[in-house]
């Protein structure tokens, strides 16, 4: 989104024309799902926002927008070398657009509608089942090295891919369970790794994150 957009009703309209500048609203061809596509993305897809996301979270996003990835969208564009690693490039990385309280409900309401194809994501596929929080962390942080890629608290972890201690407010639960399941399922090139794990563990991930926001 390159500039504001003047409050309407027509939230769907004003996406087509402003937000489509960044984000795919339409489900690519499987002909256009190329790594090409990928390196060139701006923004992430929202055509299955409404599968993905909770609307709350969207509304209050909208309105105050934080680096969801903490390097872009692409984190080899946007580093440089520092003192000891990597450090992130804020010269090249573009704020989002803030928008109205108004707008922000509008476009949320609308983002919600995006469903996907049929099956995207599972109904129910999290069973929101108790187990061992210590467990849960161990496995995030050292048994499947999530946080090589992921920040489960600010500035603690990896730059490449989202930050999740926001994740249980931002994500649905289904929709974690079933990109770690298969992340491949949303994109074939995405670069996240299918883990293979078993479903009982399946849920002890998806669990953790859920239960990140709640544990800030």
């Amino acid at each position: 989104m390159a500039q504001a957009p003047a409050r309407s009703a027509d939230a769907t309209a004003t996406m087509q024309s402003q937000c489509a500048q960044c984000h795919a609203l339409k489900a690519p061809a499987a002909a256009e799902l190329t790594l090409d596509r990928l390196w060139q993305r701006k923004g992430p897809d929202l055509y299955y926002a409404g599968s993905k996301y909770n609307e709350a979270w969207l509304v209050k996003w909208l309105q105050d927008p934080k680096r969801i990835r903490p390097a872009g969208e692409f984190y080899f564009k946007n580093v440089k070398p520092g003192a000891k690693e990597d450090v992130v490039d804020e010269s090249k990385l573009t704020p989002h657009v803030k928008l109205s309280k108004e707008d922000a409900t509008a476009f949320a309401a609308a983002l919600m509608q995006l469903k996907g194809s049929p099956g995207l994501v599972e109904k129910g596929a999290y069973k929101q089942q108790p187990g061992s929080a210590a467990m849960a962390a161990m496995f995030f942080n050292k048994l499947r090295g999530c946080s090589a890629c992921h920040q489960n608290a600010p500035g603690v972890g990896g730059l490449s891919g989202p930050e999740l201690y926001t994740g249980g407010e931002r994500l649905q639960a289904d929709y974690i369970h079933d990109y770690i399941k298969d992340p491949q399922k949303f994109d074939p090139h995405i670069w996240m790794p299918k883990l293979g794990l078993n479903e009982a563990d399946l849920q002890r991930l998806t669990g953790y994150i859920v239960g990140l926001s709640a544990a800030k």
